[in-house]
């Protein structure tokens, strides 16, 4: 289903992100973590590249996989790294084949070892040019574009970042999702910024819940400037084994998620680390059985 089709049919959505296996064992539990989650019937869900567009054609090939052998909608990331405009063509096409109609499109983060992106000879500088260029030569296809509710890390001056961003909603980006964040009030911050500067189109929020210590070190790695409240951090120390951890992670992105709902967030996206145990429990928590009973249908 096209993306503008979902958000036109929902109150509000819910979507997982997964990340390609690189082995046989991690292809079969993610394919595990996916069974698990389905029941939920999410809107739709996407698959990410690796830092530096590292994993391309694994997304590519599990992107197919899940049009093929599933019933979920699914939106491919796509990334300005290491592709000309006739690699990323390419790409689009084989998609716009198997019957994948969704994408987000990003700049990407610079290869390993490199500090600032650097365009490819023959490809794009910015996502809002690859945004331009899908919108033009792939016109039915539905575009998402990254926002950051607490700053780009590489643009400090705010008043940029929102400029930078309605170019990508301008140029034809039908929905904006956001990096992960763990206080609220940024968010809202960020969406009310985003209606002042005349961008009107569905704002997702991306939601990862702590499961660990050591998953907490990698999203500060994952969303550079990610800030991690005092009571959070608080609550964190106080727990004495990575089980008591993850209680708290959870627990916190559950209260986080109902108090976006009850303030009208367009969607929510989970980042799952390819585990379903964290989003599950977060529905339960929440009473919510599937997304469908958020429908406006």
């Amino acid at each position: 289903m096209h993306i503008k089709e979902i958000f036109a049919q929902s109150k509000i959505t819910f979507s997982f992100e997964f990340f390609p296996p690189r082995d046989e064992k991690s292809s079969l539990e993610l394919f595990k973590t996916i069974r698990d989650l389905m029941p939920l019937k999410p809107s739709f869900v996407s698959v990410t590249y690796g830092a530096g567009g590292s994993t391309r054609e694994l997304t590519h090939d599990l992107v197919v996989k899940i049009q093929k052998e599933t019933d979920l909608t699914v939106v491919s990331h796509l990334t300005c790294v290491g592709s000309t405009k006739e690699e990323l063509y390419k790409i689009l096409a084989r998609y716009k084949e198997n019957g994948i109609c969704n994408i987000m499109a990003l700049r990407g983060d610079p290869p390993k070892g490199m500090e600032r992106f650097v365009s490819n000879e023959g490809g794009f500088r910015y996502a809002a040019q690859l945004v331009a260029f899908v919108r033009e030569h792939f016109p039915g296809m539905g575009i998402g574009v990254a926002g950051y509710p607490e700053g780009h890390p590489e643009t400090p001056n705010r008043l940029l970042e929102m400029e930078y961003l309605k170019r990508k909603v301008d140029a034809g980006a039908d929905y904006i999702c956001t990096q992960l964040f763990f206080d609220n009030r940024d968010f809202y911050d960020f969406r009310d910024r985003c209606r002042i500067a005349g961008i009107s189109v569905p704002i997702v929020a991306g939601i990862m819940p702590i499961t660990s210590r050591k998953s907490m070190m990698r999203m500060a790695e994952l969303a550079l400037g990610a800030r991690f409240p005092a009571r959070l951090l608080r609550d964190i120390a106080r727990a004495e084994s990575d089980e008591l951890v993850a209680k708290v992670g959870i627990h916190w992105a559950t209260e986080q998620v109902y108090d976006l709902i009850n303030n009208g967030v367009d969607g929510i996206h989970f980042y799952t680390l390819n585990r379903s145990r964290a989003t599950l429990e977060i529905y339960q928590s929440l009473g919510v059985t599937s997304s469908m009973r958020l429908s406006n249908g």
